[in-house]
């Protein structure tokens, strides 16, 4: 399965479930799914050294949901609740953030490392990167696709940006738009 990304990591996470001409897909279902998005993350995400329990994915099912609720609320110019607020402030804490200098062969370097355990060390990840999209002005920019029945987001670096993909959603609507032109 192949989930969009490369915005804002919140945004990434938010949209680990979407909607598809085949159904609903949520990359949270399987541990290879989740694996996979894991992986398609990057250097943004610390990777498991095993496969995702199903314990990993309730857990970041669960913060999804937080993370979800806080940027509908902001997209609307709203507070969080307080018990998202929590949520997202408990999972940063659970594996705080901290930097040691290490040598690189040649030089002194900065290397960011964080306490806990895996599934610890990758909620405080999402959940950082939640606190630093909620926190910037711009989250009230975040916009839904307007490509039919999609449910994904992103947050346009233009302000004409409609589709969460010009490849996929945004050619959907302009085959459709020809279509309706041709055939009546």
């Amino acid at each position: 399965m192949r989930f969009l990304t490369g915005e804002p990591l919140a945004l990434d996470l938010v949209n680990t479930r979407a909607h598809t001409p085949s159904g609903e897909i949520d990359a949270l279902d399987t541990g290879e799914d989740f694996q996979s998005w894991l992986e398609a993350q990057g250097d943004r995400l610390a990777p498991l050294s095993a496969a995702p329990t199903d314990a990993d994915r309730a857990a970041v099912r669960q913060l999804r949901e937080y993370v979800a609720g806080a940027i509908e609320q902001a997209r609307q110019g709203a507070r969080p609740s307080p018990e998202t607020v929590e949520a997202l402030n408990r999972a940063v804490r659970a594996a705080p953030r901290y930097t040691v200098a290490t040598w690189d062969g040649e030089r002194l370097v900065a290397d960011v490392r964080r306490d806990g355990d895996e599934r610890d060390r990758l909620l405080a990840g999402l959940a950082e990167a939640a606190v630093e999209l909620l926190t910037d002005p711009d989250v009230v920019k975040v916009r839904g696709c307007e490509g039919p029945h999609c449910t994904q987001l992103f947050l346009p670096a233009h302000p004409r940006r409609r589709w969460c993909s010009p490849a996929l959603c945004g050619n959907r609507v302009r085959v459709a738009r020809y279509h309706q032109r041709h055939n009546g």
